[in-house]
């Protein structure tokens, strides 16, 4: 059995404010994309896990492939499986693979096992993995909300629209992306995205960690300038960072020639 779990994107990032726990409230809407790895299980005589394409840590107690096995293990009897996963999207760049990684897993485990487990099941068990995980059980536009781990669906539609993202050969971790970062309430309500006329992004949908993560990084900066050369309607930083994605009505045939060498492209 095979399944492709694909990335999302950050239509807006609004960090509101600092929880007594030491993590931070956000305000965003994820919205799922075509770029996707590849993830296959097999029946074995005993539970495996390996991978291929872009190189991550394949010891299985480390990946969260096997984590989403571990977790329908502790409840269910499963017999031994080995699971590989072709790695496409990047890791460090706010494109939430490792997240859809395991929630994909955890769809296909059940059912390849006939667990019978709910849609609601599932979520709770993509919750123990991770605060953006759940999102892609249903894997629909979200606002999300809280640590990323609140849901409302929104209605947006972007399948008119050619989506673009690009990264440069860096990573960005969360504490740098949180560096420098001074929480505030948002001026415009993303639940009320629908509404705007995507051309009027530009000028309220805002990421905050633009304003951390550019400064460190300016060539993350410069790849949303280059885009909008490139004519897209909006432009912007997914998560923390550091791939950035434009949104076009119609893609230039030469893409390539707005962006510096070395940059990866993903449509």
């Amino acid at each position: 059995m095979i399944t492709f779990p694909n990335a999302k994107i950050n239509i807006g990032l609004n960090v509101v404010e600092k929880r007594p726990d030491g993590y931070h409230n956000l305000e965003t809407i994820f919205y799922p994309v075509k770029l996707s790895d590849a993830l296959e299980v097999i029946e074995a005589e005993e539970t495996a896990f390996s991978s291929s394409g872009i190189e991550i840590d394949s010891t299985a107690e480390n990946n969260l492939v096997y984590k989403a096995y571990s977790l329908l293990a502790g409840d269910f009897h499963l017999s031994p499986v080995k699971m590989h996963l072709h790695k496409v999207i990047p890791f460090g760049a706010g494109l939430g693979g490792g997240s859809a990684d395991a929630a994909f897993a955890l769809k296909m485990l059940n059912d390849y096992f006939a667990l019978g487990l709910t849609t609601t099941q599932l979520k709770d068990y993509a919750a123990r993995i991770g605060a953006d995980c759940p999102f892609f059980i249903e894997n629909k536009p979200t606002f999300a909300h809280g640590i990323g781990d609140q849901f409302k669906p929104v209605n947006l539609d972007l399948s008119a629209y050619e989506i673009v993202i690009v990264k440069p050969p860096i990573s960005v971790s969360t504490p740098q992306a949180y560096r420098n970062i001074i929480p505030t309430k948002p001026d415009f309500n993303l639940l009320e995205i629908d509404r705007l006329p995507i051309e009027d992004w530009k000028t309220v949908v805002k990421n905050d960690f633009e304003k951390s993560v550019f400064p460190q990084f300016p060539e993350i900066g410069k790849l949303k300038e280059n885009l909008y050369e490139a004519g897209a309607v909006y432009a912007s930083m997914s998560g923390s960072g550091s791939a950035v994605f434009g949104i076009f009505r119609h893609l230039p045939t030469n893409l390539d020639r707005f962006l510096p060498k070395g940059i990866f492209i993903y449509r």
